[in-house]
């Protein structure tokens, strides 16, 4: 048998060829030139600042993609907040108020939107009781949650509770019957194409190919002269690179485990939180190498899970007022803001925040030691 026995400068050298995983912001690896090409023209698109000229509203959350996604790096979490708003029926139907302009009621609107109607944000209409606060998610990894294959998201659903873990997920399906994953009731779009074209012209009012309409104002038409840019005011080229570069963002690498970390990843186990932040999902086969049949080591199951009636805001789709889509924990290290309102500012406080479903799991660690819960802190901190 030979054996090979290296120096510290070779081995370091062998270890430098590596390549290096993509970071915060980075696509992923095994893109094309064409792929990478797009991924780059949509990043441009991704940054770009619309005015009322260039489609912009006239309802709209920002003025920019990259406005509510830019933390650590383009594509990530963003501090804007904003306002949803459904009502719960009696027969458990969920009006969305789309005849009102929901569900979602922008912030914003321009200059001339203003002067015609003398409104600074999209009217809310006060049967509205149930509302909700949404912060912006961050998009890294998405194009991997995108390319995981229905039955994947299917295996996991346990609506029933067949086995009696007291862990019910389930899917959210848009009207048409197709399984939602984004969003954070899951009901954002079922492909990522989708997502991407309609949040074009719900948080900016930038029409485009797949959503040519514009949004009503209340649910009332657009006052004449006040949106006078041609629709489809995003080119189908341009959503096909934005949404390229949605899809090529690489979710953050996971740092190196300490020894109280690998404690913390054994305790995310043991104390049940692996039932609903499922460690990791796998893609299918997809004509982009990079995302063919790929681990997603995202934590996430990608089902509805009810967190409790603390938590309960509004109804959306099939989703109830407290059912919630698992977070993906990619990345998590890079967030300041915690659940899908922002309630928590330290990864501590939004797992005390848990409830329903998760109330077993934040018993777990309401228990725990001192340093059993700084070791899966430790954990969390470095996904």
């Amino acid at each position: 048998m030979l054996v090979v026995v290296l120096s510290s400068t070779e081995a370091a050298g062998l270890l430098g060829s590596c390549p290096k995983p993509p970071q915060a912001g980075e696509p992923l690896r095994g893109l094309t030139p064409e792929q990478l090409a797009s991924f780059n023209a949509g990043k441009a698109i991704f940054s770009n600042d619309f005015t009322p000229q260039t489609g912009l509203g006239p309802l709209f959350n920002s003025t920019a993609c990259g406005e509510c996604h830019e933390d650590p790096e383009l594509g990530g979490s963003g501090d804007e907040v904003e306002t949803h708003a459904a009502i719960p029926r009696p027969d458990g139907s969920c009006d969305m108020l789309s005849a009102h302009g929901g569900p979602v009621f922008q912030a914003h609107t321009t200059p001339a939107l203003k002067a015609a109607l003398g409104i600074d944000s999209e009217p809310i209409p006060p049967e509205a009781t149930s509302r909700a606060t949404r912060t912006s998610p961050s998009l890294f990894g998405f194009g991997l949650l995108d390319a995981v294959p229905d039955d994947e998201i299917l295996a996991r659903a346990d609506s029933a509770d067949r086995d009696h873990d007291g862990i019910s997920g389930r899917v959210n399906r848009t009207p048409d019957g197709r399984i939602g994953r984004f969003g954070r009731k899951a009901f954002g779009g079922p492909t990522l194409a989708d997502f991407n074209a309609g949040a074009f012209v719900i948080e900016m009012g930038i029409t485009n190919p797949t959503n040519p309409n514009e949004e009503t104002i209340g649910g009332k038409p657009i006052p004449a002269g006040v949106d006078s840019t041609p629709d489809p005011e995003l080119s189908a080229d341009a959503l096909r690179a934005t949404t390229d570069f949605v899809r090529f963002l690489a979710p953050p690498p996971q740092l190196p485990l300490t020894v109280e970390g690998e404690v913390g990843r054994q305790l995310f186990r043991s104390m049940r939180c692996v039932s609903c932040h499922t460690p990791t999902l796998y893609t299918g086969p997809n004509k982009v190498r990079a995302l063919d049949r790929r681990p997603v080591n995202a934590y996430t199951d990608l089902l509805l899970h009810d967190m409790g009636a603390a938590r309960a805001d509004i109804c959306l789709g099939l989703a109830t007022p407290s059912e919630f889509r698992t977070e993906p924990l990619m990345g998590l290290r890079f967030r300041k803001h915690f659940l899908h309102d922002g309630a928590a500012t330290t990864i501590e406080q939004a797992i005390e925040l848990h409830a329903g479903e998760a109330q077993k799991a934040r018993d777990y660690f309401a228990k725990a030691s001192p340093k059993d819960r700084a070791a899966l802190l430790a954990f969390l901190k470095s996904l």
